[in-house]
């Protein structure tokens, strides 16, 4: 098979074409080249702006098309019409962040969507529920049964670049035994991911089967808490620190932010909260997970061997609270619980 990834160079995208040179596919790359443009030297690289330098992708065909980098309706929509005539299959990687807020959980493939916003408004991060679904729609457009839509969770695992749950890995990692590590209660909180190699892995058995549709992709195959999440990562780390749960109105006051500061953290009252989600259609569709212990051990590896390793927050796409706000929530937590209030 010939498989053209717009993408490929930094997560997702990366384990995606290992795995299918692994499977011994021909793999095209197509992008600007800012990212690891030396990663996968064996591997045709074609330079350009998917944003209106499609022209770089001349006359060539592919048998399909992995999108792991799409999220305006404009530029995703023009890279599906261009590559309509000249593709067998074209897979999408979309969001659960697509689904409305509703009552009904878990939230199946039919759950309702955020509507997108007008053409002109490209604000990704004000708007990303809304434009990854005009995204889905302008593939589904271009290539009717020919597309694949697949609407992950959050996607973790080693390379991952924004830190959202190598926080926790690396935060296990660095306490010593019974140090306080802050935490949002309650303990029993469902949490919802997916290891990246998982899901790439699962993405190669669709597209090689000629699979079409929209699934969920997500784990684990059973409930999950924070709790139980916390616990793995310490275990794995070898360490066993004391894990303070705070009550989350009190977070909030104290201004931790919800999943950025806190991963994995979504405020049980949050109108726009996340799920969760079902998976059954993606389980009966071969998607097959790891064991959380793996994940969380090959991503404290890669972690580790990282020449700036996390959870030191750089930048607001850096998720992870300083240690030095941890620290100052914590004493105000063991104030707030010493005075009875």
């Amino acid at each position: 098979m010939e498989l053209l990834v717009l993408g490929g160079t930094q997560f997702l995208g990366r384990h995606a074409v290992e795995g299918a040179l692994a499977r011994g596919h021909g793999v095209t790359t197509f992008t600007r080249g800012r990212t690891n443009p030396d990663l996968f030297p064996d591997v045709e690289r074609i330079r350009g702006d998917r944003d209106g330098g499609l022209d770089a992708l001349g006359d060539r065909e592919w048998d399909a098309v992995l999108d792991t980098s799409g999220y305006l309706p404009r530029v995703v929509g023009a890279s599906a019409q261009r590559l309509a005539g000249r593709a067998g299959r074209y897979a999408f990687i979309s969001s659960e962040s697509v689904y409305a807020p509703t009552d009904d959980t878990p939230v199946g493939e039919d759950g309702p969507l955020i509507e997108p916003p007008p053409i002109e408004v490209e604000e990704v991060m004000e708007h990303y529920g809304g434009l990854k679904v005009g995204c889905e729609r302008a593939v589904q457009q271009a290539f009717g049964d020919r597309s694949l839509v697949v609407r992950p969770g959050l996607i973790v695992g080693p390379f991952d670049p924004t830190n959202r749950f190598t926080y926790w890995v690396r935060r296990m990692h660095d306490a010593s035994d019974g140090q306080e590590v802050l935490a949002p209660a309650p303990p029993e909180r469902q949490v919802q991911f997916i290891d990246a190699r998982d899901l790439a892995a699962w993405l190669l058995d669709l597209i090689e089967a000629g699979r079409g549709g929209v699934f969920n992709a997500d784990g684990p195959d059973g409930r999950l808490t924070m709790g139980e999440t916390l616990q793995a990562c310490a275990s794995v780390a070898g360490r066993a620190p004391a894990i303070v749960w705070a009550d989350e109105r009190f977070l909030i006051e104290r201004g931790v932010e919800p999943w950025m500061g806190l991963p994995l953290w979504i405020p049980e009252d949050d109108p726009e909260g996340f799920g969760p989600f079902d998976n059954a259609n993606a389980v009966g569709a071969g998607l097959r997970l790891r064991p959380l212990e793996e994940t969380v051990r090959d991503t404290l590896a890669w972690d580790l061997s990282r020449a700036t390793p996390g959870p030191i927050r750089e930048d607001g796409m850096w998720a992870g609270i300083p240690r030095e706000q941890e620290a100052e929530v914590l004493a105000a937590w063991a104030e707030r619980r010493g005075s009875g209030a």
